[in-house]
């Protein structure tokens, strides 16, 4: 199974940037161009527990050839993990819940390069959005 196209863009385009500096401009402009949740969504259910910033994910389960769907929606109050939401949603959302389930995020963004240069705080948050969207994922199988 490949990754989505808009995963693919930006793996394509941290591939050009080797600069850990220009790599963290470009998280920030990836969370700048997300949708902003609506104050509702910002509740305890879909608060990712195990970030020190605050993290929302919020799931929409749907069916579409027989398969289930979950779309997220996501936001941080952190520039740089809201970057690193965007690129979660860019390869999690909209797709079938066993691929959900069955993609390691962690390893894609270590073979990215992604997450030598995280503090230990955020490589952690990081495991605790993919862990909680892999659950969800596989709760609904």
């Amino acid at each position: 199974m490949s990754e989505p196209a808009a995963f693919q863009d930006i793996a394509k385009n941290l591939s050009f940037l080797d600069d850990w500096e220009d790599r963290y401009h470009y998280l920030i402009e990836l969370g700048q161009a997300l949708p902003r949740l609506d104050e509702t969504e910002k509740s305890d259910a879909n608060r990712v527990h195990g970030c020190v910033s605050q993290v929302w994910l919020s799931a929409e389960a749907s069916q579409r050839d027989g398969h289930n769907i979950l779309t997220y929606r996501g936001e941080s109050d952190a520039m740089i993990v809201q970057g690193l939401v965007g690129i979660l949603l860019a390869l999690y959302s909209g797709r079938p819940a066993s691929e959900i389930a069955d993609t390691d995020a962690i390893a894609i963004f270590d073979g990215l390069g992604l997450r030598e240069h995280l503090t230990d705080q955020r490589s952690n948050g990081l495991v605790a959005m993919v862990n909680r969207i892999r659950a969800e994922g596989n709760a609904l199988r």
